[in-house]
């Protein structure tokens, strides 16, 4: 630990202190004046000058009479086998009545990156008891696969589903790591009920960022949520789904951060290093060879003005192996969850699906199921044209699927839990619809066996 006196001034969350030595970046700070202790960490070295940026604000801090405490590390968090069942603030701070962790170590929440060449492929499925996800965009253990949401659609709704009801299909043991990133106090106290009434938060670990609550501890809070996550994963052989709600927060926090620094903005004044930066956040999902666990992150994000252009999305789907999108359409027409398929995609689906996964129909039935949805919406598009008099029968018919399909096989609610099998089931029986012939994408033996 090193101590300083030299604090030159303080603007807003930033303070300068002179005379450092040794003092290494993002290291973790403690400010006091006597009355009030303040932690921070290192933003910014020059010679013998740092820039310390505090978690909270500076007002009332009186330079003076201030210490500056450096430790020898950056900012850490204490996990534990403990943190199972428990609820904490976006530092890691007990904030449901408990202790800390009993036995707890304490690890850098920077992480460690993964050498790639230890990286094991995504193969296996996660069941999320959603058909639309598990039927056509299948979620794959080790796969970073976000929720690309809008302003007023039930995103926070979807991510409890998917919380609550999130499994693997084995008896491997499975937790779920929860990152609430600048959201309100509404939404927190939502998701605390949420997962202590549907029994899920007995395997699950939260971390809840308010909206009140200094930019800078948003920037630590996913990073916080993902050290816990390789602490289950790869030190206690858990399979961990980490959910993370709204990474628009995150990326407000560091447009914020980087106005105080006077750093040259980039697109729509996001910092030029925000791609970097999500994905040393996004990168740290994944499997590693002779390890039992894996990391499978869902990160939700709200696209501003609907724009799926805008740098947040845009950079997210480069990193990230697809997307599932919400639809402000769907949801008009009163479908829950409202899961544009067509539009959304799992890179890794094809990975984690066939026999000894979901079934071995799964990869023909997904496919059909995409194609005459495509068919059905073309079909309606031209019956608002010319009127459903002018098609024939067949057009007709997949004017019927599409409607079924998006009734029957989207809309299934946010309490109902789907198994795969009654998935792929539901899906035979809307195929059944269309005639035989019109099922070219499966195999012949599937079709005499379900259809």
């Amino acid at each position: 630990m090193k101590f300083y006196t030299d604090i030159q001034s303080a603007i807003g969350p930033l303070v300068v202190v002179h005379g450092v030595a040794d003092v290494g970046y993002d290291a973790f700070v403690t400010v006091d004046d006597g009355i009030k202790k303040r932690q921070g960490r290192v933003l910014e070295i020059h010679d013998d000058i740092a820039v310390v940026q505090l978690f909270t604000s500076s007002q009332g801090l009186e330079i003076a009479k201030s210490t500056a405490t450096f430790a020898a590390h950056g900012l850490t968090v204490a996990v534990s086998p403990d943190m199972l069942g428990r609820v904490f603030d976006g530092l890691g701070r007990p904030i449901d009545g408990g202790e800390r962790p009993l036995g707890a170590k304490y690890r850098d929440i920077n992480g460690t990156p993964i050498n790639p060449v230890a990286r094991a492929y995504p193969s296996l499925f996660i069941q999320t008891g959603i058909s639309a996800i598990d039927g056509l965009n299948t979620l794959v253990r080790g796969q970073k696969l976000p929720i690309f949401s809008v302003s007023g659609l039930p995103h926070a709704e979807l991510a409890a589903q998917i919380a609550r009801q999130a499994t693997v299909k084995t008896d491997e043991k499975f937790a779920v790591v929860f990152a609430g990133i600048g959201i309100s106090h509404d939404e927190a106290d939502f998701f605390k009920t949420a997962f202590a009434r549907e029994g899920a938060l007995s395997r699950s670990v939260m971390f809840l960022n308010l909206a009140s609550d200094p930019a800078i501890e948003r920037v630590a809070t996913p990073r916080m949520a993902l050290t816990t996550a390789e602490y289950l994963a790869f030190e206690l052989d858990y399979h961990v789904l980490v959910i993370m709600t709204d990474m628009t927060n995150y990326a407000e926090a560091l447009r914020e951060i980087s106005a105080a620094r006077k750093e040259v903005p980039g697109r729509r004044g996001y910092p030029c290093y925000m791609y970097t930066d999500f994905a040393s956040i996004y990168e740290r999902a994944g499997c590693i060879k002779d390890k039992a666990g894996s990391i499978t992150q869902i990160p939700i994000l709200t696209m501003p003005e609907d724009d799926k252009t805008h740098p947040i999305p845009d950079l997210t789907g480069y990193i990230t192996e697809g997307q599932i999108i919400l639809s402000r359409d769907l949801y008009g027409k009163g479908l829950t969850p409202p899961i544009e398929v067509s539009s959304s995609l799992s890179r890794l689906k094809d990975k984690g699906i066939g026999a000894g996964k979901t079934r071995a129909d799964h990869s023909g039935v997904m496919n059909q199921l995409f194609a005459a949805y495509a068919k059905g919406k073309d079909a309606k598009e031209l019956a608002q044209i010319l009127g459903e008099e002018a098609l024939d029968e067949l057009d007709r018919t997949y004017m019927n699927f599409a409607n079924r399909f998006e009734s029957q096989y989207i809309n299934q609610g946010f309490k109902t839990d789907r198994t795969i099998e009654e998935t792929l089931d539901i899906g035979w029986q809307l195929l059944r619809i269309l005639p035989k012939s019109e099922l070219i994408r499966i195999k012949e033996n599937f079709i005499n066996e379900h259809y």
